[in-house]
Protein backbone atom coordinates (compact mmCIF):
# COMPACT_ATOMS: atom_id res chain seq x y z
CA UNK A 1 0.00 0.00 0.00
CA UNK A 2 2.96 1.98 0.35
CA UNK A 3 4.69 2.12 -2.33
CA UNK A 4 1.69 2.55 -4.14
CA UNK A 5 0.90 6.04 -2.54
CA UNK A 6 5.01 6.71 -2.88
CA UNK A 7 4.56 6.04 -6.55
CA UNK A 8 1.34 8.14 -7.00
CA UNK A 9 2.95 10.92 -5.29
CA UNK A 10 5.70 11.03 -7.54
CA UNK A 11 3.64 10.97 -10.80
CA UNK A 12 1.56 13.49 -9.37
CA UNK A 13 4.11 16.00 -8.30
CA UNK A 14 5.87 15.66 -12.14
CA UNK A 15 2.18 16.44 -13.44
CA UNK A 16 1.72 19.46 -11.23
CA UNK A 17 5.00 20.56 -12.00
CA UNK A 18 4.79 19.96 -16.08
CA UNK A 19 7.64 19.32 -18.05
CA UNK A 20 9.70 22.07 -16.19
CA UNK A 21 10.37 19.72 -13.07
CA UNK A 22 11.00 16.87 -15.37
CA UNK A 23 14.01 18.57 -17.01
CA UNK A 24 15.17 19.88 -13.12
CA UNK A 25 14.94 16.06 -12.20
CA UNK A 26 16.85 14.46 -15.39
CA UNK A 27 20.85 14.66 -14.04
CA UNK A 28 23.09 17.13 -16.58
CA UNK A 29 26.08 14.99 -17.57
CA UNK A 30 29.09 17.96 -16.95
CA UNK A 31 30.76 19.01 -21.06
CA UNK A 32 33.82 17.36 -21.36
CA UNK A 33 36.75 19.19 -19.89
CA UNK A 34 38.79 21.35 -22.58
CA UNK A 35 42.83 20.23 -22.55
CA UNK A 36 45.65 22.77 -20.65
CA UNK A 37 47.97 23.96 -22.43
CA UNK A 38 50.58 21.29 -24.00
CA UNK A 39 48.18 18.61 -23.47
CA UNK A 40 46.54 16.30 -25.75
CA UNK A 41 42.63 15.84 -25.58
CA UNK A 42 42.99 11.76 -25.16
CA UNK A 43 45.62 12.36 -22.69
CA UNK A 44 44.43 13.83 -19.11
CA UNK A 45 46.25 16.45 -17.04
CA UNK A 46 48.69 15.26 -14.48
CA UNK A 47 47.05 15.65 -10.83
CA UNK A 48 49.55 18.01 -8.70
CA UNK A 49 51.20 16.60 -6.53
CA UNK A 50 50.46 17.21 -2.23
CA UNK A 51 53.43 18.75 -0.98
CA UNK A 52 54.42 17.41 2.74
CA UNK A 53 55.39 20.02 4.89
CA UNK A 54 57.48 17.58 7.16
CA UNK A 55 54.65 18.51 10.49
CA UNK A 56 53.83 16.03 12.81
CA UNK A 57 52.61 18.00 15.05
CA UNK A 58 49.35 17.06 16.72
CA UNK A 59 47.68 19.70 14.55
CA UNK A 60 48.50 17.91 11.12
CA UNK A 61 46.77 14.93 12.33
CA UNK A 62 43.42 14.00 13.88
CA UNK A 63 43.17 12.87 17.85
CA UNK A 64 42.90 9.16 18.45
CA UNK A 65 39.52 8.15 19.06
CA UNK A 66 39.34 7.62 22.84
CA UNK A 67 38.61 3.84 24.32
CA UNK A 68 35.91 3.38 26.48
CA UNK A 69 36.91 2.30 30.07
CA UNK A 70 37.37 -1.29 30.98
CA UNK A 71 36.45 -3.27 34.11
CA UNK A 72 38.00 -4.35 36.54
CA UNK A 73 39.24 -8.39 36.21
CA UNK A 74 36.40 -9.83 38.23
CA UNK A 75 37.07 -11.56 41.06
CA UNK A 76 35.53 -15.26 42.34
CA UNK A 77 35.10 -16.16 45.67
CA UNK A 78 36.81 -19.21 47.13
CA UNK A 79 34.88 -22.25 47.99
CA UNK A 80 31.72 -21.48 50.30
CA UNK A 81 28.36 -23.20 51.03
CA UNK A 82 25.68 -20.89 48.85
CA UNK A 83 22.40 -22.04 50.21
CA UNK A 84 19.88 -24.73 49.99
CA UNK A 85 17.57 -25.53 46.93
CA UNK A 86 14.68 -27.68 46.27
CA UNK A 87 14.58 -29.45 42.79
CA UNK A 88 10.98 -30.15 42.12
CA UNK A 89 11.82 -32.89 39.33
CA UNK A 90 14.73 -34.91 38.45
CA UNK A 91 17.31 -33.61 36.35
CA UNK A 92 20.74 -34.01 34.98
CA UNK A 93 24.24 -32.68 36.91
CA UNK A 94 27.25 -33.28 34.93
CA UNK A 95 25.63 -35.72 32.78
CA UNK A 96 23.91 -37.93 35.73
CA UNK A 97 20.97 -37.97 37.48
CA UNK A 98 20.30 -35.91 40.02
CA UNK A 99 16.82 -36.75 41.39
CA UNK A 100 14.05 -34.16 43.01
CA UNK A 101 14.69 -33.15 46.44
CA UNK A 102 16.22 -30.43 48.73
CA UNK A 103 20.16 -29.83 48.29
CA UNK A 104 22.90 -28.26 50.11
CA UNK A 105 25.16 -26.48 47.59
CA UNK A 106 28.26 -25.26 47.67
CA UNK A 107 30.71 -23.44 45.36
CA UNK A 108 34.45 -25.50 44.84
CA UNK A 109 37.59 -23.81 43.96
CA UNK A 110 37.70 -25.82 40.34
CA UNK A 111 37.21 -23.74 37.80
CA UNK A 112 35.63 -24.89 35.07
CA UNK A 113 37.77 -23.78 31.87
CA UNK A 114 35.07 -23.41 29.32
CA UNK A 115 35.29 -23.16 26.06
CA UNK A 116 33.27 -20.25 25.02
CA UNK A 117 35.25 -17.32 23.96
CA UNK A 118 34.92 -14.00 25.56
CA UNK A 119 33.69 -15.43 28.83
CA UNK A 120 36.13 -15.66 32.41
CA UNK A 121 37.59 -18.68 33.19
CA UNK A 122 37.09 -17.29 37.11
CA UNK A 123 33.81 -16.87 36.84
CA UNK A 124 32.70 -20.44 35.63
CA UNK A 125 33.57 -22.93 38.71
CA UNK A 126 31.81 -25.67 40.03
CA UNK A 127 29.08 -26.33 42.19
CA UNK A 128 28.37 -29.75 44.19
CA UNK A 129 24.81 -30.69 45.07
CA UNK A 130 25.22 -32.16 48.95
CA UNK A 131 22.39 -34.65 50.09
CA UNK A 132 23.21 -36.41 53.28
CA UNK A 133 26.82 -35.55 53.84
CA UNK A 134 27.29 -36.83 50.46
CA UNK A 135 27.93 -35.10 46.65
CA UNK A 136 24.97 -36.19 44.54
CA UNK A 137 25.86 -34.39 41.72
CA UNK A 138 28.16 -31.32 40.44
CA UNK A 139 27.85 -28.95 37.42
CA UNK A 140 29.21 -25.88 36.09
CA UNK A 141 28.06 -22.41 37.59
CA UNK A 142 28.33 -18.84 36.27
CA UNK A 143 29.30 -16.53 38.49
CA UNK A 144 27.61 -13.05 38.17
CA UNK A 145 29.53 -10.40 39.53
CA UNK A 146 27.77 -7.65 42.10
CA UNK A 147 29.09 -5.05 39.76
CA UNK A 148 27.46 -6.80 36.62
CA UNK A 149 24.41 -7.83 38.12
CA UNK A 150 22.02 -5.23 36.89
CA UNK A 151 23.60 -5.31 33.20
CA UNK A 152 22.19 -9.20 33.01
CA UNK A 153 19.71 -8.87 34.55
CA UNK A 154 16.18 -9.38 33.10
CA UNK A 155 13.76 -11.56 35.41
CA UNK A 156 13.36 -10.69 39.13
CA UNK A 157 16.18 -11.82 41.45
CA UNK A 158 15.78 -13.96 44.59
CA UNK A 159 16.25 -11.79 47.72
CA UNK A 160 19.74 -11.52 49.50
CA UNK A 161 20.77 -14.92 50.61
CA UNK A 162 17.82 -16.56 48.85
CA UNK A 163 17.35 -18.81 45.48
CA UNK A 164 15.24 -19.29 42.66
CA UNK A 165 14.61 -22.58 41.13
CA UNK A 166 12.29 -21.96 37.88
CA UNK A 167 11.93 -23.88 34.81
CA UNK A 168 13.02 -22.39 31.62
CA UNK A 169 11.07 -20.94 28.23
CA UNK A 170 10.55 -24.48 26.62
CA UNK A 171 10.98 -26.53 28.97
CA UNK A 172 14.61 -28.13 28.51
CA UNK A 173 16.48 -26.35 31.61
CA UNK A 174 15.65 -25.63 34.99
CA UNK A 175 17.90 -22.79 36.32
CA UNK A 176 19.09 -22.44 39.64
CA UNK A 177 19.97 -18.72 40.96
CA UNK A 178 21.44 -17.92 44.02
CA UNK A 179 21.86 -14.46 45.25
CA UNK A 180 24.89 -14.67 47.76
CA UNK A 181 26.92 -11.70 48.68
CA UNK A 182 25.23 -9.83 45.79
CA UNK A 183 26.41 -11.73 43.40
CA UNK A 184 24.59 -14.02 41.47
CA UNK A 185 24.95 -17.63 41.06
CA UNK A 186 23.22 -19.40 37.83
CA UNK A 187 23.08 -23.49 37.22
CA UNK A 188 21.63 -24.48 34.07
CA UNK A 189 20.29 -28.23 34.56
CA UNK A 190 19.06 -30.12 31.31
CA UNK A 191 15.32 -32.03 32.79
CA UNK A 192 16.53 -35.92 33.43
Amino acid sequence: MKQFVIAGTLVGALALGGPALAQQSTPQTPAPAKPAAGQTADKPAAKPKRQSSGDNSAAAHTAPKEQPARAEEPTAPGAMALGTVRLPKGVKADGKELPAGSYQVRLTADEAKPDAKGSTEKLERWVEFVKGGKVAGREVVSIVPAAEAKLVQKDTPPPSGGSKVETLKGGDYVRVWINKGGNYYLVHLPNG
